[in-house]
């Protein structure tokens, strides 16, 4: 068994579904890093049950990269499991398990470098960048970039090690999601004119959403809206008196993010009856990642074996955020995302190789002077 699928199997065996803690994960690899002498920091949630994990090999110094990946999991309630989904199976040269490909096997492949950053001399640093809930909106990721720019010199390039088949993305959408809440007034349906229906207005609001809801584009270069879902009232024979909609959007660029939200909010204020009193929540918001500007990250993966021509990837990932912290920034894993969040989820081997691989290029190219 190669080193990388021992720790693929180890990294599986954690539950780290998002609703649970990922301490114990988070706490078993920097014990191994830090025995390989890699400086460790720690970045936890308001409820300090989970963490992010830094881990910087190398000098002190700017113009060092990242490789970014996650350490959480999606749920495998309602998946039918030919296996336990938390013990890594091989079978036909996949290897099955819950994380596998998304994204325990790139972390698996760093960590199973990180010996050879250890001992490499390195002229310029490496850190390996591991956040927490990413699966529910990438919660953790702006306190593991704040931290790493707080303690560590500014990084040149950003890696996130999303299932890509090593093709380089340099481009997605953003993700963008809402709740609105209605607030009327109950009363006997009887006389629907003594409450004031939070339901109508609610679904007001659904039809100016589905009316700007697709804007120029096809596919991963389109701006698009969606309603998740919608929940309201007490009983058939009760004027409702609240109702919420959760809906979402995906922007191609910050500027589509901006109009988008600005267009729902200018609808709130002035399309709601005087007895409704409308809110808007955002709960979350990834940042697009734009092709724009990132040669720098493009080029040092495309130099290390990632596959080009790079292309526009219809999922979202963290890439956005070190983007927006003026990162260079791009997505390149091992694996498909077609087999990610499906029940008996897997990595083929063969991809774990190509990963390992790009990485010891990677430590080549962090030991040379850089101009």
């Amino acid at each position: 068994m190669s080193a990388t699928v021992s720790l693929l199997e180890e990294l599986v065996g954690f539950d780290t579904t998002s609703s649970r803690s990922n301490l114990a994960l988070v706490g078993r690899v920097a014990d191994r890093l830090d025995s390989l002498g890699a400086r460790i920091r720690l970045s936890y949630d308001d409820d300090r049950a989970k963490a992010n994990l830094l881990a910087s090999f190398g000098p002190c110094a700017p113009g060092g990269v990242v490789l970014s990946g996650h350490t959480d999991v999606v749920p495998v309630a309602d998946q039918d499991w030919t296996s336990d989904p938390f013990r890594l199976a091989e079978r036909d040269g996949k290897l099955h398990g819950r994380g596998a490909v998304d994204m325990k096997g790139f972390v698996a492949a760093c960590l199973s470098a990180a010996e050879g950053f250890a001992g490499a001399g390195l002229a310029r640093p490496v850190h390996l960048a591991l956040s927490y809930d990413e699966e529910v909106g990438c919660l953790g990721v702006p306190r593991l970039i704040d931290d790493l720019l707080a303690h560590e010199e500014k990084p040149e390039l950003a890696i996130i090690g999303e299932p890509t088949g090593m093709r380089i993305g340099d481009s997605h959408r953003g993700f963008l999601g809402f709740r609105a809440r209605f607030e009327g007034r109950a009363a006997h349906s009887s006389d629907p004119g003594a409450g004031a229906s939070a339901i109508y207005p609610a679904a007001d609001f659904i039809g100016f959403l589905k009316s700007i809801g697709h804007r120029t584009g096809v596919g991963a270069s389109a701006t698009t809206v969606n309603i998740g879902r919608i929940e309201g009232g007490t009983a058939i024979n009760i004027v409702p008196s609240l109702c919420e909609v959760l809906w979402e959007f995906r922007p191609v660029t910050a500027g589509d993010a901006a109009e988008i939200e600005a267009l729902a909010r200018a609808y709130l204020a002035r399309a709601m009856p005087d007895d409704i009193r409308p809110s808007l929540l955002r709960e979350i918001h990834v940042p697009p990642l734009s092709a724009d500007g990132e040669a720098g990250a493009l080029a040092v993966a495309a130099a290390l074996g990632g596959i080009v021509p790079p292309f526009p990837m219809a999922f979202g990932t963290e890439a956005g955020f070190f983007q927006a912290a003026g990162i260079s920034a791009v997505v390149c894993g091992p694996g498909s995302i077609a087999q990610a969040h499906q029940p008996d989820e897997w990595i083929a081997r063969a991809e774990l190789d190509a990963a390992d691989a790009f990485l010891a290029r990677l430590t080549g190219w962090a030991r040379r002077q850089h101009a």
